[in-house]
C-alpha cells in the first residue's frame, strides 16, 4: 500500500463504501458515492477511486456499475487510517427523503407533507458536511429550475433543517395558505414576503406574512449525477 496519507475525501469514500456494503450486501454506484460524500463530478469520484486502488485499499472493475471491493490491505493499514475510516463511518447520518418540492411555480401538496413517500427512504450524509444538530433534518428531491443560479437543478436533493424562522436570503421550503409549497430565497420586506427565484427568467412571488409558513432551511445540496 502507498505510504501517501489518505485525504479526508478518500477517507469518506472508503467509509461510505464500507457502510454501504455492510447494509446492502453490494457496493454502491459512482453516483451514490458522489451524492453521499458531496462530490458533484463523476470524474472526481473516479479519480479518487483510482488513487485508492493504487494504494491497494480497493479493487475495481471499471466496466461494471458496482465493481468495487475493499481489499485485505485496508484491514492491515496503519492504525491512524483505520481509526479515521471508523470515525468517518460513525459520523454518517441517515436523513429521511420525504418526497419532492417544486423549484418553480408553487404546487399543491397539502400542509402536512410534501408528497407521498416511503418512510424508510433515507440519504446517508457525513455529519462533517452538516454543522450543528442533525436530529431534525429531512431531504427533498427538487423538481423544476427556478433555483438554477443557486446551483440547485432539477433532480437534485436538498438537505433541509426543520425551522419555522428565516433570515433574508435563506433558501427555504415554504408552505403558502392556498395549500401550495415551493423552494425559494426568503426576504421579509415590510408588509410583504418576497419569495425570490434564482433564475433571471422568473418573477418573484409576493405574499402577506400571514400567508407564509417556513418549513425548513436548505443546509446542503446533493447534485444529481449520471452513473
Amino acid at each position: 500500500m502507498s505510504e501517501k496519507p489518505l485525504s479526508e475525501r478518500q477517507k469518506s469514500i472508503l467509509a461510505y463504501i464500507h457502510s454501504y456494503v455492510a447494509e446492502h450486501g453490494r457496493p454502491p454506484t459512482i453516483r451514490e458515492i458522489g451524492s453521499a460524500v458531496g462530490i458533484t463530478s463523476t470524474s472526481v469520484v473516479n479519480y479518487n477511486l483510482t488513487r485508492l486502488k493504487e494504494m491497494g485499499l480497493l479493487e475495481r472493475d471499471a466496466d461494471v456499475s458496482r465493481g468495487l471491493r475493499l481489499t485485505g490491505e485496508l484491514a492491515q493499514a496503519v492504525g491512524s487510517v483505520q481509526t479515521a475510516v471508523a470515525q468517518a463511518i460513525s459520523n454518517l447520518v441517515r436523513v429521511p427523503l420525504l418526497g419532492h418540492i417544486k423549484a418553480g411555480e408553487p404546487i399543491e401538496v397539502g400542509h402536512d407533507n410534501f408528497a407521498v413517500y416511503d418512510e424508510e427512504d433515507a440519504i446517508e450524509v457525513s455529519t462533517s458536511m452538516l454543522p450543528g444538530r442533525t436530529n431534525d433534518l429531512f431531504a427533498l428531491r427538487v423538481s423544476g429550475d427556478s433555483m438554477i443560479d443557486a446551483m440547485v437543478n432539477d433532480g437534485d436533493i436538498v438537505i433541509m433543517r426543520q425551522d419555522s424562522n428565516a433570515r433574508n436570503g435563506d433558501m427555504v421550503a415554504v408552505w403558502l395558505s392556498d395549500d401550495t409549497t415551493t423552494l425559494k430565497h426568503f426576504y421579509h420586506e415590510g408588509d410583504k414576503i418576497r419569495l425570490q427565484p434564482a433564475n433571471p427568467t422568473m418573477e418573484p412571488i409576493y405574499v402577506d406574512p400571514g400567508e407564509v409558513q417556513v418549513q425548513g432551511k436548505v443546509m446542503l445540496v446533493l447534485r444529481q449525477m449520471a452513473n
